[in-house]
Order: C-alpha cells, then sequence, then structure tokens
C-alpha cells in the first residue's frame, strides 16, 4: 500500500480485507486471515496501516432510527443571506440533534443538510423554530424521503 497524491493504493488482500470488514464489521480477525490465508498478526498490521494511512475513518455502531420512532427523513436545502453567514450557521445547526449532515453545495442552496424526525409535525417544528430561526437563514426548501432506495459505500 503507497499514498499517490493523496490517494492510498492497494494490493488484493487490502481490497479482500476491507471487503470482508464492510460486509460485516464484526467479523473477526482471525476469521478473515483464515479466509485469506495469512496470519492474524498480518491482517492486523494492514489494517493499522490503512487507518493510518485515512483510507478507513474507524468503526462505529449504526443504530436504525426507525426503531426509536424516528420515522421521517428529510433533506432540506439552506438559503442564506451571506456567504459570510455560512459557519455562523453550520454552527448552529451542529447544535440541532435532528440535523444529522451538513454540506456545503453549488448551486442554489448555500447549504443542505439531512434531517431525522419522529414525524411531519416535528419536522415542521424544527424547520420553524430551530432552522429557520438560524440568523442569516432567508428561507429553507424541503424534500422528505418517501423511502430509501439505495444505500452503500463505494466499491473498492
Amino acid at each position: 500500500m503507497k499514498v499517490v497524491n493523496e490517494t492510498v493504493v492497494i494490493d488484493g488482500i487490502d481490497k479482500t480485507i476491507l471487503n470482508f470488514l464492510m460486509d460485516d464489521a464484526k467479523k473477526s480477525i482471525l476469521e478473515i486471515a483464515r479466509n485469506i490465508g495469512i496470519t492474524g498478526a498480518a491482517v492486523h498490521q494492514r489494517l493499522r496501516k490503512l487507518e493510518k494511512a485515512g483510507l478507513i475513518e474507524g468503526s462505529k455502531l449504526m443504530i436504525n432510527p426507525r426503531m426509536l420512532g424516528y420515522k421521517t427523513m428529510a433533506f432540506v436545502g439552506v438559503y442564506l443571506d451571506k456567504a459570510v453567514s455560512n459557519p455562523q450557521a453550520v454552527k448552529q445547526l451542529s447544535q440541532i440533534p435532528e440535523v444529522i449532515e451538513c454540506h456545503y453545495t453549488t448551486g442554489n442552496w448555500s447549504i443542505f443538510i439531512k434531517i431525522l424526525c419522529r414525524d411531519n409535525e416535528h419536522l415542521m417544528n424544527v424547520l420553524n423554530k430551530d432552522i429557520q430561526a438560524i440568523e442569516g437563514v432567508s428561507r429553507t426548501e424541503t424534500f422528505i424521503s418517501l423511502n430509501q432506495q439505495i444505500k452503500r459505500q463505494i466499491k473498492i
């Protein structure tokens, strides 16, 4: 494995290890090692190098928000009065627990966010009381997700 222009170049063994873990992050290092035909120490060492290179950003437990009552997902384009409002608006958006992603974008919106709410009424409250109350936000445009059709990582 080597880094070329901030791009990590990986070999076939690295790809196999990563594919095992992307499929099931709870798979043990020893099980992966047995499937590939190398030692557990070699798998561990390769994973540490991939983490150090920045290819692996960490591991986390994923919770199903629907099981906690969060059934409404929405995407919101946020229009700001001035571009200089961006950092302050993002800081305030980060304080709203329902905002789970925030992106600077090109095009009509200054910021594009992803929100999880219990229902449409909860979404309306978050929009009206939290997001539209942020200084510099002139208006928002909301798209409610009816059903997520694709959820995946990039192929390696």
